[in-house]
């Protein structure tokens, strides 16, 4: 992606200033249109005139979405979180179903685990297409229609009758899961600023966290059911339609760039002055683009930034562990315990409840954070971060140790329960400080 008409190191912080006075040569063929890259030189303009006529952020500009009423952003929060939710749960709701998918498709219960891992695999490919089509084309383009591809993915296992079909949809619909798990943490970004910021995506946090340990309870209960196991994933469908239908009809395009490419536009439309601009209209995504940008650039920061390296590694083996208690837990409770299905899923919730727990620890250090970013002139301040992320991590382990020096009888079984509480509560706070 390339800014060649661009005059400005940031695209974060906007200044507004016009010049009535300048005209540019009327173009017939594109005067209600986007800018070409020759027109966008305007070689007839000075550097100058052209950087009057860029189009920014008026002050308190009702078109902003940092300045939307806090009510409706909390709305919009909580459409995106939900999006995320759905993502989230589908990666685990289909997890208790695993020995009835093995005997149905006559595999062991082995390979059937792949129904899960290859949708959490997907969440590793899908970010490299979603990630620049949010910066192209904005966060509803990159969202929307990655969850309408979800419910059809999911609607696909749930028909499925062949190995190869579960494993290909299951992946496919991780691909296109990873839309909101990836994404949606941006959008936040756009419509909250710096100050306020953490609060919304600790409520991310909690639904994409919240989603695989709810999932198998939902799922357990299902499979036991007449409904049998295809229905974990048409109700999975079933919830992703739903959060797709609202988003259509209520929510917006968040990304400032692109509502500043389409404010030009109008301007453009409304005066016939062809003067009006945005950088973000010569913004183009190609397969140059993304090699060289949108994939090479993550994997140069991997290897060459220390920090990354640490933090990225560190969370992808915590994000493991969690999937790992979606095999561990049954069997502690169901194979070694006893348990029934629907019963053994049960403690799945004492995850779920130290998800909720740790939002106590992400929002006490909210205060903090807000005024080392004051010291800082406004300026976020990712170090800060870290405190809570130390705690996190001390919980995580906590959970992990004590679960397995208690998961087998004669101690009792609250005992492991207990430990996933802590389990759930270190990886939320690890997964929203990273």
């Amino acid at each position: 992606m390339t800014f060649p008409c661009s005059h400005s190191a940031s695209i974060d912080h906007f200044v507004s200033t016009t010049s009535p006075t300048l005209q540019l040569p009327h173009h017939d063929a594109k005067s209600h249109g986007e800018l070409s890259n020759e027109e966008c030189d305007a070689p007839n303009l000075s550097k100058d005139e052209k950087e009057a006529y860029r189009v920014d952020w008026e002050p308190n500009d009702p078109e902003n979405p940092r300045n939307w009423k806090t009510a409706y952003k909390g709305w919009l929060t909580f459409q995106l979180g939900m999006l995320a939710l759905a993502a989230s749960l589908g990666s685990s709701i289909i997890s208790p179903a695993n020995n009835a998918i093995s005997e149905y498709i006559h595999v062991s219960p082995q390979v059937a685990t792949l129904s899960l891992s290859l949708y959490v695999l997907g969440f590793a490919f899908g970010p490299l297409l979603w990630a620049p089509i949010s910066e192209v084309w904005g966060r509803k383009v990159s969202l929307l229609p990655a969850m309408f591809c979800l419910g059809l993915f999911s609607i696909g296992t749930a028909t499925s009758t062949t190995p190869a079909a579960i494993f290909i949809t299951r992946f496919f619909g991780g691909v296109f899961g990873s839309a909101p798990v990836s994404n949606v943490s941006a959008a936040l970004g756009d419509i909250w600023a710096p100050k306020a910021r953490g609060t919304a995506v600790t409520f991310y946090a909690v639904c994409v966290t919240g989603g695989p340990t709810l999932g198998p309870v939902i799922g357990s209960s299902l499979t036991v059911s007449h409904l049998g196991w295809r229905w974990t994933e048409y109700i999975e469908a079933i919830w992703v339609f739903t959060i797709f239908i609202l988003g259509v009809f209520a929510l917006p395009e968040l990304y400032g760039p692109v509502l500043l490419k389409k404010k030009a536009i109008r301007l453009r439309k409304t005066t016939g002055n062809q003067a009006y601009w945005h950088p973000h209209e010569a913004v183009k995504l190609d397969f140059k683009s993304i090699v060289t940008k949108q994939i090479s650039r993550p994997l140069r920061m991997l290897f060459t930034e220390p920090m990354v390296t640490c933090i990225t590694l560190y969370a992808s083996f915590v994000y493991g562990l969690l999937y790992l208690t979606l095999e561990m837990f049954p069997i502690v409770f169901k194979e070694i315990r006893g348990w029934n299905l629907v019963t053994s899923t049960l403690p799945f919730l004492a995850l779920f409840v130290g998800v909720l727990c740790a939002m106590a620890i992400n929002l006490t250090n909210q205060p903090r954070y807000i005024r080392i970013v004051d010291r800082n002139k406004g300026k976020p301040v990712p170090e800060a971060r870290l405190p809570p992320m130390l705690v996190g991590g001390v919980l995580f382990v906590i959970g992990l140790f004590w679960f397995g020096w208690t998961a087998n009888p004669p101690h009792p079984w609250i005992l492991p329960v207990i430990a996933g509480a802590f389990i759930g509560s270190g990886f939320n706070v690890i997964f929203r400080e990273s």
